[in-house]
């Protein structure tokens, strides 16, 4: 649902009042008869977009509601429009009278919002247990390239690389982390890191390694080890087993469809994908 919306006499009294407790609400007052109005009023609806789950944009249009506005005009002692009236827990926190550029509105947002790196990091834990690792991971590697000396991001960061089986970017994380902080989230992080390094050479694994050493034209013995692999969080190396399997026959059972299906895994923009991708495309064409 849009965060931006009409204030109308039917409606303000629950957007000024119950929304204004849980998001901040930028009342602005306008006219779509003055240009200054409608030049700031697609400023203001471009920044808003930006802040869905915390900010709300309530149009008041001083033409056709005019009693309503008459009347808030009257509370606030406005002066004139367009004015953006900034309101948390039913009560103004700022006022910006007339229209302002979009440095000056971000800056006034960003005394009541919270930062982008909270915000971001909110996000990478919302999609982590909505369990889109994927998404949380862009979260949460946006947040630490804004600001990587932040121990928070870090701590995030690295949780969600140990989710999706990224586990040297996880230890490397985890290595800039101060003596004095590491706290329980970190010491619970480190434990699920060596608990996941366990797994990487399972005795499943090396018995299928085994198997695939002892019978190397079996393709099916590296399809099933490419599958243990890629279940203990080592893509790459399941992707090397299948690749393998497709050069020698590109049809061999389900071998193309797991092929994808690890790179669709991985992470928007990692480089083993676009390399396996590649190889890929390179048997194909």
């Amino acid at each position: 649902m849009s965060n931006i919306l009409d204030l109308t006499a039917d409606n303000f009294q629950q957007i000024l009042g119950e929304v204004s407790q849980t998001k901040l609400v930028a009342l602005m007052f306008w006219s779509p008869q003055s240009p200054e109005c409608q030049v700031f009023n697609q400023l203001i609806e471009k920044v808003v977009a930006d802040y869905p789950d915390h900010l709300v944009l309530a149009k008041l249009n001083c033409d056709v509601e005019q009693a309503l506005a008459s009347q808030l005009a009257q509370q606030i002692g406005l002066q004139a429009i367009p004015t953006t009236v900034l309101l948390k827990n039913t009560g103004p926190v700022d006022m910006l009278s007339g229209p302002q550029t979009e440095l000056q509105l971000k800056e006034a947002l960003s005394k009541h919002l919270p930062n982008p790196i909270d915000i971001l990091l909110e996000n990478a834990k919302q999609a982590l247990l909505s369990e889109d690792h994927n998404q949380a991971f862009i979260y949460a590697k946006q947040a630490y390239e804004m600001d990587s000396n932040n121990t928070k991001v870090k701590l995030v960061f690295a949780d969600i690389c140990v989710n999706i089986k990224k586990l040297d970017d996880a230890s490397a994380l985890l290595e800039t982390i101060a003596e004095n902080e590491r706290d329980p989230y970190f010491l619970n992080i480190q434990s699920k890191l060596t608990h996941a390094k366990e797994e990487l050479d399972s005795p499943e694994i090396k018995l299928a390694q085994l198997n695939v050493e002892t019978n190397p034209e079996d393709l099916s013995l590296k399809v099933e080890l490419a599958s243990l692999l890629s279940e203990a969080g080592r893509k790459e190396d399941a992707l090397s087993e299948l690749f393998i399997v497709l050069k020698k026959d590109l049809s061999f059972g389900e071998a193309k469809k797991d092929y994808l299906a690890i790179i669709e895994s991985l992470p928007q923009g990692d480089s083993i994908a676009a390399t396996f991708r590649r190889k890929l495309y390179s048997l194909l064409y």
